[in-house]
């Protein structure tokens, strides 16, 4: 009677988990650039009382076991990097990607970090930055006197000056992507960093090497389907209802039994 509480029990923390990802996910269901994340779970190990395939007393085999689970954990969280929606927004220095590939931004430690957030800002110094200020890789500095900026599909960045009509360019923007996405590390800030389980970063211009390609004037928005979160949320707290109810039947099991 124990085994059954101490199941429930797991099943309940591994659902309670569940729930945390899915408030995660709907939470930054307007975040520019967001990878919602998946919950996956694992069975425990089985108690064997009658292994499978072992003699009988007649000496016989037995076509099955008796095996008891000891419940569920939780194993994994796994980061989905379907594309998200493509918001217009008309701002020259929002980009998309579509495709594959990440931003690359500098940490104020130097180390680099990976965004598919692409709503950049110039600071004081003309430099392309992210929201909190962390500048592009490689560093792109528009000049301050610029009239107008042209970002092209593969990454170009053009500029044009008060009194001339010619365009100048200026950098060209590098994407970055990895074999394992889904190996990333992520920081919070919308910013992912490289791990043993992502390998290396392979760093191209866009629309090389498999690599997506930018749109200018348009943010990628985040992945979250708000009406599947909700699924998941329901069948997440039913099935925790459920092992709750396995733990009060357990214990009024217990209880009849220990009553004189």
């Amino acid at each position: 009677m124990l085994r059954a509480l101490n199941t429930a029990a797991t099943g309940m923390a591994a659902q309670q988990l569940h729930i945390d990802v899915v408030a995660n996910n709907v939470a930054n269901v307007n975040t520019a650039g967001f990878r919602r994340s998946r919950a996956e779970f694992q069975d425990l190990l089985y108690q064997t009382l009658r292994q499978p395939g072992g003699q009988t007393a007649g000496g016989g085999q037995l076509p099955t076991g008796l095996q008891i689970g000891q419940g569920t954990r939780t194993v994994a969280t796994s980061t989905i990097f379907e594309q998200g929606t493509m918001q217009q927004s008309g701002n020259p220095l929002d980009l998309a990607i579509e495709g594959k590939g990440f931003f690359q931004v500098q940490r104020p430690d130097g180390t680099l970090a990976y965004t598919r957030a692409g709503n950049l800002k110039t600071d004081a110094e003309g430099r392309l930055v992210t929201v909190d200020g962390y500048p592009v890789e490689p560093a792109i500095q528009i000049p301050t006197d610029s009239t107008g900026i042209t970002i092209a599909p593969d990454g170009t960045i053009s500029v044009t000056q008060p009194g001339s009509a010619q365009t100048v360019e200026v950098g060209q923007l590098q994407l970055a992507t990895f074999a394992n996405p889904a190996g990333l590390l992520q920081t919070g800030r919308s910013l992912f960093t490289e791990t043993a389980a992502s390998g290396a970063a392979t760093v191209a211009a866009p629309g090389e090497e498999g690599i997506g390609t930018v749109a200018q004037g348009f943010l990628e928005g985040s992945n979250v389907e708000v009406v599947s979160e909700m699924m998941d949320l329901i069948a997440s707290q039913r099935a925790y209802e459920i092992n709750q109810r396995v733990i009060s039947a357990a214990d009024q099991m217990l209880q009849k039994a220990t009553e004189r």
